[in-house]
């Protein structure tokens, strides 16, 4: 359920910009989402449709690329993808736990494509 007031603020920073460049409408949104977001890539397309009715926004497509998790090992800094159902961030080469997550928690507006007024 929280994607529909992420998926508010999608519309509204895409609407925003294009907006600021005299945009006719927005053909494209495009999103990176990272794995660990928590963010549902069907419910926010099922909200978008209905919250973009009336904007910019309406007829656009979203499109959401997805990023997997990539964690390095505090220890011997060996960078790996947590495996399995992503409990297990065991580090594969020295068995240490302790991780910095480099990708995975990214959730953002990466860029719009818009239809010029002329």
């Amino acid at each position: 359920m929280h994607e529909l007031p992420i998926t508010q603020e999608i519309i509204r920073i895409a609407c925003e910009e294009a907006t600021k460049v005299h945009a006719k409408a927005i053909k494209e949104i495009n999103l990176v989402v990272g794995d660990m977001s928590g963010m549902i890539d069907d419910s926010i397309r099922f909200y978008f449709d209905t919250l973009a009715k009336g904007t910019l926004a309406q007829g656009s497509v979203i499109n959401i690329l997805r990023k997997s998790v990539i964690v390095r090992c505090s220890s011997c800094e060996y960078t790996f993808s947590p495996s399995g159902d992503m409990l297990n961030w065991e580090c594969p080469q020295c068995h240490q736990w302790a991780v910095q997550i480099l990708q995975g928690q990214e959730f953002l507006v990466d860029s719009i494509e818009v239809e010029d007024e002329g």
